[in-house]
């Protein structure tokens, strides 16, 4: 705003405390010190710029300069000064609880979106500030790293920085959770979520991005929301490898898993007898998660686990000895891939 738009209420004192300075070489009190803390706070509630205000006050002490001869000029402008000071005091500690106010409205507002705690109409309605329109699909990103993370911190901010760059304003929604990095983005915009995948894999270091499917509505972020979370502790659970991984990529494993009865029976059945074993089960575990993870190519399987293969082709035959399942049989590979999968997703036999 220009200075003539700033109103005469937010100078209220101003001309008197000046002349009483001149007059008394005084500094101000603690009440008139308050005064201008107050009057700036008031200011900043108003909507008034900082730069319109110190202009509207620079103009009043020209306007108000004492005309009294001897009058000390250094007085003068320390009193200003130091009225000026409490001012902008007060100013930018609205500033600053305005700000804490929209921290805390958006931190409860990206609760609410990820946990679908609030009403969804008005959720709706909210999320329409942050540039979300949740009327159409969204899918969410989570990525994890060594460290937790705050939206302050400088992860997540540059991030978001890189993210801005390369597509602007596109309805994206960065914070974090949990010290997680979460990333909500339209789901017909893919390539939002590599990207930020990609970023987010470099910002921590080596961290893993789980990137969940795109879902309609207020209740599809929640959904695709959890869906990353399951995809990351499912990548613990399985030890896979990869950086960035899919829900998509990886349904068929919740639905092996969600009948946990019949799949611990499976496991229990199948791989059971491998604890017969010298050495217990585990090492013959492994050499069937290496196995089948190098697509049924015992040389490669062998090169993995540090084998020759005429050592792991002997743990395939102690496998089929003990479990009585071929591993290179099509018939029995298939219910001994889904055993071991079973394994790894229960964490048997520890």
């Amino acid at each position: 705003m220009a200075e003539r738009d700033v109103p005469e209420e937010y100078l209220e004192g101003y001309a008197r405390i000046l002349a009483d300075a001149s007059a008394t070489g005084r500094r101000l009190t603690r009440d008139e010190l308050d005064s201008r803390r107050a009057l700036g706070e008031q200011a900043a509630e108003a909507g008034f710029g900082l730069r319109a205000l110190v202009g509207a006050h620079l103009a009043a002490t020209r306007t108000h300069w004492p005309a009294r001869n001897g009058a000390c000029a250094d007085t003068i402008m320390a009193a200003a000064a130091q009225a000026l000071d409490a001012f902008a005091e007060g100013y930018e500690r609205a500033q600053r609880h305005a700000v804490r106010q929209e921290e805390a409205a958006r931190r409860e507002f990206i609760d609410d979106l990820l946990y679908g705690r609030s009403d969804l109409g008005r959720l709706a309605q909210r999320a329409e500030r942050y540039g979300l329109r949740l009327s159409t699909a969204h899918a969410v990103a989570v990525a994890r790293g060594e460290a937790a993370y705050d939206e302050g911190d400088v992860v997540p901010q540059d991030v978001e920085r890189a993210l801005i760059a390369r597509f602007g304003d596109r309805s994206i929604l960065l914070t974090t959770k949990d010290g997680r990095l979460v990333c909500i983005a339209p789901g017909d915009q893919d390539e939002v979520l590599a990207f930020f995948a990609k970023q987010a894999y470099a910002a921590t270091n080596g961290g893993r991005v789980a990137i969940g499917r795109p879902q309609p509505g207020a209740a599809g972020v929640v959904q695709s929301y959890e869906e990353a979370l399951n995809t990351l502790d499912l990548a613990d659970r399985l030890e896979l490898d990869e950086p960035v991984l899919r829900a998509a990529d990886l349904l068929v494993y919740p639905v092996l898993a969600r009948d946990r009865q019949a799949m611990t029976d499976l496991v229990a059945s199948v791989l059971g007898p491998l604890q017969r074993a010298r050495g217990g089960a585990e090492p013959l575990l492994e050499t069937l998660t290496a196995y089948f993870d190098a697509g049924c190519v015992a040389t490669v399987a062998a090169r993995r686990l540090s084998l020759s293969v005429r050592a792991f082709t002997y743990r395939l035959e102690r496998i089929h000895k003990l479990t009585g399942a071929d591993p290179s049989d099509p018939v029995h590979r298939y219910t001994l891939q889904t055993a071991v999968i079973g394994a790894r997703l229960l964490g048997w036999p520890t």
